[in-house]
Protein backbone atom coordinates (compact mmCIF):
# COMPACT_ATOMS: atom_id res chain seq x y z
CA UNK A 1 0.00 0.00 0.00
CA UNK A 2 1.55 3.08 -1.24
CA UNK A 3 1.09 6.58 0.39
CA UNK A 4 -0.29 10.08 -2.10
CA UNK A 5 0.52 13.27 -0.41
CA UNK A 6 -1.62 15.64 -2.16
CA UNK A 7 -3.62 19.53 -2.06
CA UNK A 8 -6.61 17.87 -3.03
CA UNK A 9 -8.60 14.59 -3.57
CA UNK A 10 -11.94 14.27 -6.06
CA UNK A 11 -13.58 11.23 -5.03
CA UNK A 12 -15.75 10.59 -8.10
CA UNK A 13 -15.32 11.19 -11.69
CA UNK A 14 -18.08 12.30 -13.19
CA UNK A 15 -18.81 16.00 -14.53
CA UNK A 16 -18.17 17.20 -11.19
CA UNK A 17 -15.63 15.76 -10.24
CA UNK A 18 -12.95 15.39 -13.40
CA UNK A 19 -14.34 19.06 -13.87
CA UNK A 20 -13.69 20.47 -10.05
CA UNK A 21 -10.04 18.02 -10.44
CA UNK A 22 -9.00 20.00 -13.94
CA UNK A 23 -10.03 23.09 -12.58
CA UNK A 24 -8.05 22.59 -9.64
CA UNK A 25 -5.30 21.58 -11.54
CA UNK A 26 -5.04 24.99 -13.20
CA UNK A 27 -4.69 26.75 -9.89
CA UNK A 28 -2.01 25.01 -9.78
CA UNK A 29 -2.80 22.65 -7.11
CA UNK A 30 -1.88 18.46 -6.74
CA UNK A 31 -4.91 16.94 -7.60
CA UNK A 32 -5.74 13.29 -7.29
CA UNK A 33 -8.98 11.58 -8.59
CA UNK A 34 -10.73 8.28 -7.43
CA UNK A 35 -13.19 6.70 -9.40
CA UNK A 36 -14.76 3.05 -8.97
CA UNK A 37 -16.21 2.53 -11.99
CA UNK A 38 -15.80 4.57 -15.70
CA UNK A 39 -14.17 8.28 -16.14
CA UNK A 40 -17.28 10.37 -16.85
CA UNK A 41 -19.40 9.19 -13.87
CA UNK A 42 -23.23 7.84 -14.68
CA UNK A 43 -23.86 10.96 -16.83
CA UNK A 44 -21.36 10.27 -19.18
CA UNK A 45 -21.43 6.56 -19.63
CA UNK A 46 -25.29 5.74 -18.18
CA UNK A 47 -27.02 8.74 -18.68
CA UNK A 48 -27.09 12.10 -20.17
CA UNK A 49 -25.03 11.29 -23.56
CA UNK A 50 -25.51 7.56 -24.41
CA UNK A 51 -29.46 8.47 -23.54
CA UNK A 52 -29.13 11.18 -26.21
CA UNK A 53 -27.68 9.01 -28.68
CA UNK A 54 -30.39 6.63 -28.12
CA UNK A 55 -32.78 9.87 -28.59
CA UNK A 56 -31.39 11.49 -31.73
CA UNK A 57 -31.77 7.73 -33.46
CA UNK A 58 -35.52 8.42 -32.42
CA UNK A 59 -35.64 11.63 -34.02
CA UNK A 60 -33.85 10.51 -37.17
CA UNK A 61 -36.28 7.57 -37.44
CA UNK A 62 -39.23 9.68 -36.79
CA UNK A 63 -38.23 12.37 -39.95
CA UNK A 64 -37.65 9.34 -42.15
CA UNK A 65 -41.23 8.06 -41.32
CA UNK A 66 -42.58 11.64 -42.19
CA UNK A 67 -40.68 12.14 -45.33
CA UNK A 68 -42.98 11.76 -47.66
CA UNK A 69 -44.73 14.84 -46.49
CA UNK A 70 -41.52 17.11 -47.44
CA UNK A 71 -41.45 15.35 -51.43
CA UNK A 72 -39.15 12.28 -50.28
CA UNK A 73 -39.80 8.77 -50.97
CA UNK A 74 -38.08 6.44 -48.62
CA UNK A 75 -40.41 3.92 -48.13
CA UNK A 76 -41.19 2.52 -44.34
CA UNK A 77 -38.09 2.44 -42.36
CA UNK A 78 -36.67 -0.28 -40.25
CA UNK A 79 -34.28 -0.18 -37.45
CA UNK A 80 -31.98 -2.89 -35.99
CA UNK A 81 -31.72 -2.68 -32.11
CA UNK A 82 -28.73 -4.29 -31.78
CA UNK A 83 -26.94 -1.30 -33.15
CA UNK A 84 -29.24 1.18 -31.87
CA UNK A 85 -27.80 0.08 -28.73
CA UNK A 86 -24.08 -0.37 -29.91
CA UNK A 87 -24.05 3.01 -31.35
CA UNK A 88 -25.00 4.56 -27.88
CA UNK A 89 -22.18 1.96 -26.00
CA UNK A 90 -20.30 3.54 -28.63
CA UNK A 91 -20.16 7.06 -28.05
CA UNK A 92 -20.29 6.93 -23.99
CA UNK A 93 -16.67 4.84 -24.61
CA UNK A 94 -15.35 7.70 -27.19
CA UNK A 95 -16.09 10.73 -23.96
CA UNK A 96 -14.93 8.18 -21.47
CA UNK A 97 -11.52 7.58 -23.31
CA UNK A 98 -11.40 11.41 -23.82
CA UNK A 99 -11.70 12.04 -19.73
CA UNK A 100 -8.77 9.95 -19.38
CA UNK A 101 -6.91 11.49 -21.94
CA UNK A 102 -7.26 15.32 -19.77
CA UNK A 103 -6.40 13.66 -16.71
CA UNK A 104 -3.13 12.88 -18.01
CA UNK A 105 -3.49 16.23 -19.55
CA UNK A 106 -3.68 18.03 -16.62
CA UNK A 107 -1.12 15.89 -14.51
CA UNK A 108 -3.93 14.31 -12.15
CA UNK A 109 -3.38 11.53 -10.72
CA UNK A 110 -6.22 8.42 -10.79
CA UNK A 111 -6.89 6.38 -8.53
CA UNK A 112 -9.25 3.41 -9.55
CA UNK A 113 -11.55 1.73 -6.21
CA UNK A 114 -13.99 2.73 -3.67
CA UNK A 115 -12.70 5.49 -1.32
CA UNK A 116 -13.25 5.44 2.30
CA UNK A 117 -12.45 8.05 5.12
CA UNK A 118 -10.46 7.10 7.78
CA UNK A 119 -10.02 10.78 8.69
CA UNK A 120 -10.79 14.06 7.30
CA UNK A 121 -7.38 13.88 5.28
CA UNK A 122 -7.07 10.31 5.52
CA UNK A 123 -8.64 8.58 2.38
CA UNK A 124 -7.87 4.91 1.47
CA UNK A 125 -8.20 4.17 -2.20
CA UNK A 126 -8.47 0.62 -2.99
CA UNK A 127 -4.98 -0.28 -2.61
CA UNK A 128 -3.37 3.36 -1.86
CA UNK A 129 -3.80 6.03 0.98
CA UNK A 130 -4.05 9.38 0.14
CA UNK A 131 -3.50 12.12 2.41
CA UNK A 132 -5.21 15.62 1.26
CA UNK A 133 -5.47 18.74 2.49
CA UNK A 134 -9.04 19.34 0.82
CA UNK A 135 -11.92 16.15 -0.26
CA UNK A 136 -14.53 17.20 -2.76
CA UNK A 137 -16.95 14.37 -2.45
CA UNK A 138 -18.83 14.03 -5.82
CA UNK A 139 -19.71 10.52 -5.65
CA UNK A 140 -23.43 10.96 -7.61
CA UNK A 141 -26.48 9.31 -7.08
CA UNK A 142 -28.43 6.04 -7.67
CA UNK A 143 -31.72 5.68 -8.99
CA UNK A 144 -34.43 4.96 -5.97
CA UNK A 145 -36.88 1.84 -5.80
CA UNK A 146 -39.69 1.79 -4.52
CA UNK A 147 -40.85 -0.15 -1.47
CA UNK A 148 -43.37 -2.55 -3.34
CA UNK A 149 -41.78 -2.32 -6.52
CA UNK A 150 -37.68 -3.58 -7.12
CA UNK A 151 -35.92 -3.65 -10.48
CA UNK A 152 -34.53 -6.49 -11.41
CA UNK A 153 -32.73 -6.50 -14.89
CA UNK A 154 -34.85 -8.52 -16.32
CA UNK A 155 -38.58 -7.32 -17.23
CA UNK A 156 -38.25 -4.25 -14.13
CA UNK A 157 -36.02 -2.11 -15.61
CA UNK A 158 -33.89 0.44 -14.15
CA UNK A 159 -32.44 3.15 -16.36
CA UNK A 160 -29.38 1.24 -17.14
CA UNK A 161 -30.93 -1.76 -18.37
CA UNK A 162 -33.72 0.88 -20.55
CA UNK A 163 -30.44 1.78 -22.32
CA UNK A 164 -29.39 -1.77 -23.25
CA UNK A 165 -33.01 -3.23 -24.28
CA UNK A 166 -32.38 -6.86 -25.50
CA UNK A 167 -35.83 -6.68 -26.92
CA UNK A 168 -38.17 -3.99 -27.91
CA UNK A 169 -41.56 -4.20 -25.90
CA UNK A 170 -44.95 -3.86 -27.40
CA UNK A 171 -46.17 -2.90 -24.49
CA UNK A 172 -44.04 -0.93 -21.89
CA UNK A 173 -45.10 0.57 -18.71
CA UNK A 174 -43.00 3.43 -17.33
CA UNK A 175 -43.38 4.64 -13.43
CA UNK A 176 -42.78 8.23 -12.64
CA UNK A 177 -42.94 10.83 -15.41
CA UNK A 178 -40.28 13.35 -14.91
CA UNK A 179 -37.47 13.88 -17.24
CA UNK A 180 -35.46 10.93 -17.54
CA UNK A 181 -39.23 8.88 -17.45
CA UNK A 182 -40.14 11.26 -20.17
CA UNK A 183 -37.38 10.89 -22.41
CA UNK A 184 -37.12 7.07 -22.73
CA UNK A 185 -41.04 7.19 -23.06
CA UNK A 186 -40.53 9.08 -26.17
CA UNK A 187 -37.47 7.59 -27.09
CA UNK A 188 -39.64 3.88 -27.09
CA UNK A 189 -42.93 5.13 -28.57
CA UNK A 190 -41.52 6.33 -31.23
CA UNK A 191 -39.59 3.04 -31.84
CA UNK A 192 -43.08 1.39 -32.00
CA UNK A 193 -43.66 0.54 -28.38
CA UNK A 194 -47.38 1.44 -27.09
CA UNK A 195 -46.11 3.02 -23.63
CA UNK A 196 -48.08 3.76 -20.31
CA UNK A 197 -46.64 6.51 -18.83
CA UNK A 198 -47.73 6.99 -14.92
CA UNK A 199 -46.60 9.73 -12.91
CA UNK A 200 -48.36 9.92 -8.71
CA UNK A 201 -48.19 13.79 -9.27
CA UNK A 202 -50.88 15.74 -10.75
CA UNK A 203 -48.54 16.67 -13.84
CA UNK A 204 -45.85 15.27 -15.53
CA UNK A 205 -42.35 16.67 -15.62
CA UNK A 206 -43.37 18.27 -11.88
CA UNK A 207 -40.17 20.73 -12.14
CA UNK A 208 -41.37 22.70 -14.98
CA UNK A 209 -44.38 25.16 -15.74
CA UNK A 210 -47.42 24.09 -15.42
CA UNK A 211 -48.61 25.12 -18.96
CA UNK A 212 -45.41 23.69 -20.29
CA UNK A 213 -46.20 20.55 -18.78
CA UNK A 214 -49.33 20.49 -19.60
CA UNK A 215 -48.47 20.99 -23.80
CA UNK A 216 -46.10 18.13 -23.61
CA UNK A 217 -48.86 16.03 -22.23
CA UNK A 218 -51.13 16.68 -25.03
CA UNK A 219 -48.13 16.14 -27.33
CA UNK A 220 -47.55 12.83 -25.78
CA UNK A 221 -50.84 11.63 -25.70
CA UNK A 222 -51.04 12.69 -29.74
CA UNK A 223 -47.84 10.94 -30.67
CA UNK A 224 -49.98 7.63 -28.88
CA UNK A 225 -48.48 7.87 -25.93
CA UNK A 226 -51.43 7.11 -22.88
CA UNK A 227 -50.27 9.41 -20.06
CA UNK A 228 -52.38 8.78 -16.54
CA UNK A 229 -51.02 11.81 -13.91
CA UNK A 230 -52.28 11.66 -10.31
CA UNK A 231 -52.02 7.66 -10.58
CA UNK A 232 -50.12 5.01 -8.45
CA UNK A 233 -48.93 2.07 -9.69
CA UNK A 234 -49.76 -0.80 -7.11
CA UNK A 235 -47.72 -3.42 -8.01
CA UNK A 236 -45.87 -5.06 -11.02
CA UNK A 237 -45.24 -8.57 -10.97
CA UNK A 238 -43.64 -11.34 -13.37
CA UNK A 239 -46.27 -13.01 -15.33
CA UNK A 240 -44.98 -15.79 -17.72
CA UNK A 241 -43.13 -13.99 -20.45
CA UNK A 242 -44.31 -10.29 -19.04
CA UNK A 243 -45.31 -8.26 -16.32
CA UNK A 244 -49.04 -7.63 -14.89
CA UNK A 245 -49.12 -4.29 -12.83
CA UNK A 246 -52.03 -2.90 -10.60
CA UNK A 247 -52.58 0.40 -11.98
CA UNK A 248 -55.12 2.62 -10.30
CA UNK A 249 -56.72 -0.83 -9.09
CA UNK A 250 -56.56 -1.91 -12.67
CA UNK A 251 -54.46 -4.94 -13.51
CA UNK A 252 -52.95 -4.52 -17.22
CA UNK A 253 -50.51 -6.60 -19.23
CA UNK A 254 -47.07 -5.26 -20.14
CA UNK A 255 -44.08 -6.70 -21.77
CA UNK A 256 -41.16 -4.29 -19.44
CA UNK A 257 -41.47 -1.27 -17.14
CA UNK A 258 -39.05 1.52 -16.44
CA UNK A 259 -39.04 2.81 -12.75
CA UNK A 260 -37.66 5.81 -12.88
CA UNK A 261 -38.94 7.51 -9.31
CA UNK A 262 -35.84 9.69 -8.65
CA UNK A 263 -32.71 9.32 -6.82
CA UNK A 264 -30.99 9.34 -3.96
CA UNK A 265 -27.30 10.33 -3.12
CA UNK A 266 -24.38 7.80 -2.76
CA UNK A 267 -23.30 8.21 0.72
CA UNK A 268 -23.03 4.84 1.90
CA UNK A 269 -19.96 2.94 2.79
CA UNK A 270 -17.66 6.29 2.62
CA UNK A 271 -17.08 6.30 5.93
CA UNK A 272 -18.67 9.80 6.18
CA UNK A 273 -19.80 8.80 9.79
CA UNK A 274 -16.05 8.39 10.61
CA UNK A 275 -15.32 11.94 9.84
CA UNK A 276 -19.04 14.00 10.74
CA UNK A 277 -20.17 14.63 7.65
CA UNK A 278 -23.90 15.63 7.83
CA UNK A 279 -26.15 14.20 5.97
CA UNK A 280 -30.27 14.55 5.39
CA UNK A 281 -32.51 12.78 3.94
CA UNK A 282 -29.68 11.09 1.40
CA UNK A 283 -27.85 13.86 0.50
CA UNK A 284 -24.79 15.80 1.85
CA UNK A 285 -25.39 19.42 3.50
CA UNK A 286 -23.14 22.01 2.12
CA UNK A 287 -23.16 25.60 2.71
CA UNK A 288 -22.47 28.45 -0.23
CA UNK A 289 -18.91 27.32 -0.61
CA UNK A 290 -19.81 23.91 -1.06
CA UNK A 291 -18.43 23.22 1.99
CA UNK A 292 -19.73 20.22 4.26
CA UNK A 293 -20.07 20.25 8.18
CA UNK A 294 -16.58 19.15 8.46
CA UNK A 295 -14.03 22.28 7.65
CA UNK A 296 -11.59 20.78 4.55
CA UNK A 297 -14.41 18.48 3.24
CA UNK A 298 -16.44 19.59 0.50
CA UNK A 299 -19.32 18.26 -1.83
CA UNK A 300 -20.70 18.73 -5.29
CA UNK A 301 -22.90 16.92 -7.43
CA UNK A 302 -26.12 14.86 -6.98
CA UNK A 303 -24.73 13.62 -3.98
CA UNK A 304 -24.94 17.66 -2.61
CA UNK A 305 -29.10 17.19 -3.65
CA UNK A 306 -31.14 18.52 -6.41
CA UNK A 307 -31.62 19.25 -8.97
CA UNK A 308 -29.53 16.53 -9.87
CA UNK A 309 -28.06 18.11 -13.14
CA UNK A 310 -24.60 17.56 -14.49
CA UNK A 311 -23.85 21.13 -15.38
CA UNK A 312 -25.10 21.75 -12.18
CA UNK A 313 -22.58 19.83 -10.85
CA UNK A 314 -19.68 21.21 -12.81
CA UNK A 315 -20.46 24.51 -11.85
CA UNK A 316 -20.62 23.44 -8.11
CA UNK A 317 -16.88 21.54 -8.98
CA UNK A 318 -15.36 25.21 -10.18
CA UNK A 319 -17.13 26.65 -7.06
CA UNK A 320 -15.73 24.41 -4.15
CA UNK A 321 -12.31 24.59 -6.10
CA UNK A 322 -11.86 28.01 -5.96
CA UNK A 323 -12.79 28.11 -2.48
CA UNK A 324 -9.99 26.12 -1.80
CA UNK A 325 -7.87 28.31 -4.10
CA UNK A 326 -8.26 31.44 -1.82
CA UNK A 327 -10.53 33.20 -4.23
CA UNK A 328 -14.09 34.52 -3.97
CA UNK A 329 -16.29 32.61 -6.60
CA UNK A 330 -19.94 33.71 -6.86
CA UNK A 331 -22.03 31.26 -4.83
CA UNK A 332 -24.26 28.93 -6.48
CA UNK A 333 -27.90 30.60 -7.68
CA UNK A 334 -30.56 27.75 -8.06
CA UNK A 335 -32.74 29.93 -9.97
CA UNK A 336 -30.14 30.43 -12.61
CA UNK A 337 -29.77 27.03 -13.35
CA UNK A 338 -31.43 25.69 -16.61
CA UNK A 339 -33.18 22.48 -17.13
CA UNK A 340 -33.49 20.31 -19.93
CA UNK A 341 -35.75 17.41 -21.30
CA UNK A 342 -34.36 15.90 -24.69
CA UNK A 343 -38.01 14.17 -25.54
CA UNK A 344 -39.87 14.74 -28.49
CA UNK A 345 -41.16 17.73 -28.32
CA UNK A 346 -37.97 18.95 -26.21
CA UNK A 347 -38.44 20.91 -22.92
CA UNK A 348 -36.28 23.39 -21.23
CA UNK A 349 -36.59 26.39 -18.27
CA UNK A 350 -34.94 28.50 -16.29
CA UNK A 351 -35.47 30.41 -13.31
CA UNK A 352 -39.06 31.58 -12.13
CA UNK A 353 -42.06 29.47 -12.69
CA UNK A 354 -45.63 31.27 -12.81
CA UNK A 355 -47.21 29.18 -10.20
CA UNK A 356 -44.32 30.08 -7.78
CA UNK A 357 -44.79 34.05 -8.33
CA UNK A 358 -47.34 34.76 -5.43
CA UNK A 359 -47.99 38.10 -4.60
CA UNK A 360 -45.48 39.29 -7.11
CA UNK A 361 -46.58 41.35 -9.64
CA UNK A 362 -45.65 39.87 -12.89
CA UNK A 363 -45.69 40.33 -17.07
CA UNK A 364 -45.91 37.09 -18.52
CA UNK A 365 -45.50 36.65 -22.22
CA UNK A 366 -46.44 33.81 -24.67
CA UNK A 367 -45.02 32.98 -28.26
CA UNK A 368 -46.53 29.71 -30.15
CA UNK A 369 -44.28 27.87 -32.70
CA UNK A 370 -47.32 27.83 -34.69
CA UNK A 371 -46.38 31.50 -35.93
CA UNK A 372 -42.39 30.94 -36.21
CA UNK A 373 -41.60 30.85 -39.71
CA UNK A 374 -38.71 28.41 -39.63
CA UNK A 375 -41.07 25.89 -37.35
CA UNK A 376 -43.32 26.31 -39.98
CA UNK A 377 -40.92 25.54 -42.43
CA UNK A 378 -39.13 22.23 -40.93
CA UNK A 379 -42.93 21.32 -39.93
CA UNK A 380 -42.46 21.34 -36.54
CA UNK A 381 -44.93 23.48 -34.62
CA UNK A 382 -46.06 22.11 -31.52
CA UNK A 383 -44.34 24.81 -29.49
CA UNK A 384 -44.47 27.69 -27.02
CA UNK A 385 -42.07 29.79 -25.86
CA UNK A 386 -43.08 31.43 -22.69
CA UNK A 387 -41.43 34.61 -20.37
CA UNK A 388 -41.78 35.97 -17.02
CA UNK A 389 -40.70 39.44 -16.18
CA UNK A 390 -41.28 41.54 -13.01
CA UNK A 391 -43.43 43.62 -13.58
CA UNK A 392 -42.07 46.59 -12.24
CA UNK A 393 -38.21 46.21 -12.79
CA UNK A 394 -38.42 44.60 -16.45
CA UNK A 395 -35.91 42.37 -15.48
CA UNK A 396 -36.43 38.61 -16.76
CA UNK A 397 -37.40 36.40 -13.52
CA UNK A 398 -37.99 32.75 -15.64
CA UNK A 399 -38.29 31.49 -19.04
CA UNK A 400 -40.33 28.30 -20.06
CA UNK A 401 -40.17 26.73 -23.95
CA UNK A 402 -41.83 23.63 -25.71
CA UNK A 403 -40.63 22.83 -28.77
CA UNK A 404 -37.53 21.88 -31.44
CA UNK A 405 -34.43 22.88 -30.53
CA UNK A 406 -35.70 24.62 -27.31
CA UNK A 407 -32.75 22.55 -25.71
CA UNK A 408 -30.07 24.87 -27.38
CA UNK A 409 -31.59 28.07 -26.95
CA UNK A 410 -32.56 28.12 -23.54
CA UNK A 411 -28.90 29.27 -22.96
CA UNK A 412 -29.89 32.73 -24.39
CA UNK A 413 -32.06 33.67 -21.79
CA UNK A 414 -29.58 31.84 -19.42
CA UNK A 415 -27.55 34.43 -20.24
CA UNK A 416 -30.07 37.20 -19.76
CA UNK A 417 -31.19 36.55 -16.69
CA UNK A 418 -27.36 36.16 -15.52
CA UNK A 419 -26.82 39.26 -16.93
CA UNK A 420 -30.20 40.49 -15.01
CA UNK A 421 -31.15 41.38 -18.49
CA UNK A 422 -34.77 43.48 -18.49
CA UNK A 423 -37.03 43.70 -21.41
CA UNK A 424 -35.96 46.76 -22.66
CA UNK A 425 -32.54 45.34 -23.61
CA UNK A 426 -33.86 42.26 -25.30
CA UNK A 427 -36.42 43.73 -27.42
CA UNK A 428 -33.68 46.20 -28.30
CA UNK A 429 -31.48 43.07 -28.83
CA UNK A 430 -31.62 41.97 -32.78
CA UNK A 431 -32.68 37.96 -33.39
CA UNK A 432 -31.90 36.32 -36.71
CA UNK A 433 -34.64 35.51 -39.32
CA UNK A 434 -35.73 32.87 -40.01
CA UNK A 435 -35.11 31.00 -36.54
CA UNK A 436 -36.50 29.26 -33.84
CA UNK A 437 -35.19 31.66 -31.94
CA UNK A 438 -36.93 34.51 -32.54
CA UNK A 439 -40.06 33.12 -30.85
CA UNK A 440 -37.85 34.24 -27.76
CA UNK A 441 -38.13 37.84 -29.05
CA UNK A 442 -41.32 37.66 -29.76
CA UNK A 443 -42.19 36.02 -26.71
CA UNK A 444 -40.93 38.85 -24.77
CA UNK A 445 -42.82 41.82 -26.90
CA UNK A 446 -45.86 39.73 -26.12
CA UNK A 447 -45.14 40.68 -22.22
CA UNK A 448 -45.22 44.21 -22.81
CA UNK A 449 -48.56 43.82 -25.68
CA UNK A 450 -46.24 44.31 -28.79
CA UNK A 451 -46.28 40.68 -30.79
CA UNK A 452 -45.51 41.07 -34.06
CA UNK A 453 -46.20 38.14 -35.96
CA UNK A 454 -49.54 36.90 -33.70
Amino acid sequence: MSEINVDLLVIGGGPGGYTAAIRASQLGLEVALAEKAELGGVCLNWGCIPTKSLLHTADVYREIAAADHLGLELGKPKFNLKKVVKRSRDVAAQLSGGIAHLMKKNKITVLNGEAVFQDKNTVTVGGDTVVADNVIIATGASARNLPHIQTDGDRVWDARSAMTPTFMPKKLLIIGAGAIGVEFASFYATMGAKVTLVEVMEQILPAEDTEIAALAKAAFEQQGIEVLTGTAVDSVEKSGKGLKASVAGETRAFDAAILSVGVAGNVDDLGLETVGVNVDRGFVTVDSKQQTSVPGIYAIGDVAGVPCLAHKASHEGVIAVESIAGLAPHPLNPARIPGCTYSHPQVASIGLKERDAGDREIRVGRFPLLANGKAVAISDTDGLVKTIFDAQSGELLGAHMIGPGVTEMIQGFAVAIGLETTEQELMETIFPHPTLSEAMHESVLSAYGRTINF
